[in-house]
């Protein structure tokens, strides 16, 4: 048992092939074929599928340089530098550039009428509600309620005063000359899978190259005119200076570090990445506020600076490559599959008869074989009283006469099988001799009914409806020739001519063995006689189902062609051989 399983081990199935010759479908596959090898080829060589690659990791620096004179309303023309205008970034990888003032001068800590815009209305001290501070108030009101104006009144703060009123910036932006300031950009990134450093100063950058170096000229040059990067973005400065917004600068690292094809050098865009237009936007642009604080008399002023500006964002990404053996295979493998995109359409060109209708219809029988979903053991009954034939579960705790079928099928005649009796029938033994001894029976004698046969000595069992079964212990072969009482099959005239008649057998056998002795066992008499009647009562039966011939036939067999030791095999299911369309089975 042991090396039994071990050789089943040892076994190597492959799939079915259909081999068509075909010049048309032969060239259509390997043109098909080199297609795809062309295509995985351009992916394997464009996006470098056979190297390993990790993601970038990256550190941000930059530098802004510029110089302005802004004219600012109630302080006249003033020197800008890059302290006045390149505020503190709330990001580590951006900075930003003020190109726009509101400036409120001679702020002192006091009390002041709040804006109408910002505050609340009044008309009485009971309107304004002491110690309460709103959204959009500049301060904390102290309850009672005064002018702001000839017209209007609102409720007293406790804040920095005068209040900022204006809320539009002024058109020009003010800083309009910083579209001419620039900004050096300081990039390092590293890939530790592979322990490679680099930033965007390449090696061979020297300081004089860093002074003169545009990017017009040069698209590796780390330094940007502000004007140039808005412009690249899509926008025009002097409209984005006067609100602000939102500039990204992406780098790009796309690095190849194989030693032949080396290659890693930055590559510089930018977009906008904020609502640029102003109407369909709450809060359009960007702006800080900041203070310059300073002593007038021995009291605190400060001015007041609403600064509308450009945030330069930063952005890091990319990787790298390395040749990786792996990788390579992995990509091979994967892309393999795609062979079977020209076996799928060879398939559909043939089954939708666009090529040969006969091609295609020989291809099918060649390639598909049909197999039903039947469980495995199912046995079938035939009763004479019924037409049809029964496919019925191997029992286990009742008798197969009473167990239920699973499915049922009408039953098919065999014209070959049919002929063949009606030929031996009829056929003379003078002029056609099939046996050298004397037959039990004479061939030419009348179709005449066979004697009687007695009823069986034992009682017949409870299912049994014909009254000539006997007895037996096993479920599977608990089977009668009816399903309702009757007289059984084997009283009939045709029962003797076709199932137990020697010459009838005998030229069976002969017929399968042309060269065999005339002179046959009761074994081979016996089984070819449950051949005989298979054909007769079931005709070519299904072949995942074994057939049952009932128990007063087998009896009746056995007694007329018993074994020399009085043991049978009992019923083996054995399937059914359609070699020349005769069914046998073992009882």
């Amino acid at each position: 048992m042991r090396c039994s399983c071990l050789r089943g081990l040892c076994q190597y199935e492959t799939t079915k092939l259909v081999r068509i010759q075909s010049v048309r479908l032969g060239s259509l596959k390997w043109a098909l074929n080199g297609t795809i090898l062309v295509v995985i080829c351009m992916l394997l060589l464009w996006n470098r599928r056979y190297q390993e690659f990790e993601l970038v990791v990256s550190s941000v620096t930059s530098k802004v340089k510029g110089m302005s004179e802004v004219f600012v309303p109630g302080i006249g023309l003033v020197s800008w530098d890059t302290v006045d205008y390149s505020l503190p970034s709330q990001d580590k990888n951006s900075f930003f550039v003020a190109t726009n003032l509101i400036v409120t001068r001679g702020q002192r800590q006091g009390r002041c009428a709040e804006v109408p815009a910002r505050g609340r209305s009044c008309r009485s001290d009971k309107d304004c509600e002491k110690g309460v501070w709103e959204k959009q108030s500049h301060g904390v009101q102290t309850g009672a309620c005064v002018k702001f104006d000839v017209l209007k009144k609102t409720c007293e703060i406790s804040a920095w005063c005068p209040v900022e009123t204006q809320t539009s910036p002024p058109r020009p932006a003010l800083v309009a000359a910083a579209e001419n300031f620039t900004v050096l950009i300081k990039n390092n990134i590293r890939f530790p899978a592979f322990n490679y450093i680099r930033r965007n100063i390449l090696p061979w950058m020297s300081e004089s190259y860093l002074r003169s170096c545009e990017r017009k000229l040069d698209p590796l040059c780390p330094i940007f005119r502000l004007g140039d990067m808005v412009r690249e973005a899509g926008e025009n400065f002097h409209e984005l200076a006067v609100e602000g917004g939102v500039i990204a600068v992406q780098i790009k690292w796309d690095c190849n570090l194989d030693p032949l094809t080396s290659r890693c050098l930055p590559q510089y865009s930018f977009r906008r990445v904020d609502q640029k237009e102003s109407n369909k936007t709450l809060s359009p642009g960007l702006n800080y506020r900041f203070a310059r604080y300073h002593l007038v008399n021995g009291l605190e002023e400060r001015t007041l600076y609403k600064a509308f500006g450009i945030r330069f964002d930063v952005m890091v990404f990319g990787q790298a490559g390395r040749f990786s053996f792996i990788q390579l295979v992995l990509y091979i493998g994967s892309t393999l599959s795609y062979y079977a995109l020209t076996t799928l359409f060879l398939d559909w060109l043939i089954d939708t008869r666009c090529y040969s209708a006969e091609v295609g219809q020989r291809y099918s029988e060649r390639k598909v074989e049909a197999v039903q979903d039947t469980p495995i053991g199912v046995l079938c009954v035939s009763f004479v009283d019924v037409p049809l034939l029964r496919l019925v579960k191997r029992p286990q705790k009742k008798c197969l006469q009473n167990a239920k079928p699973v499915s049922v099928q009408s039953r098919k005649e065999d014209p070959g099988h049919l002929q063949a009796v009606v030929s031996l029938l009829q056929c003379d033994p003078e002029i056609h001799p099939l046996s050298n001894k004397p037959s039990d029976s004479s061939p030419s004698a009348p179709l005449t009914p066979p004697p009687a046969v007695p009823p069986p000595a034992l009682a017949p069992p409870p299912w049994c409806k014909c009254s000539r079964c006997t007895p037996s212990s096993l479920l599977v072969e608990a089977l009668c020739c009816r399903v309702a009482p009757g007289p059984c099959i084997s009283t009939s005239g045709l029962f003797e001519r076709l199932v137990l008649w020697r010459t009838l057998l005998e030229s069976c056998l002969q017929y399968e063995d042309p060269l065999g002795a005339p002179s046959r066992s009761a074994r081979e008499l016996r089984h070819c006689a449950y051949a005989q009647y298979i054909l007769w009562r079931f005709g070519p039966t299904p072949s995942h189902a074994t057939p049952i011939i009932p128990r007063c036939c087998v009896q009746i067999i056995r007694e007329r062609y018993p074994s020399h030791d009085g043991h049978y095999s009992g019923v083996r299911p054995i399937g059914a051989q359609q070699g020349r369309g005769v069914n046998k089975s073992s009882q």
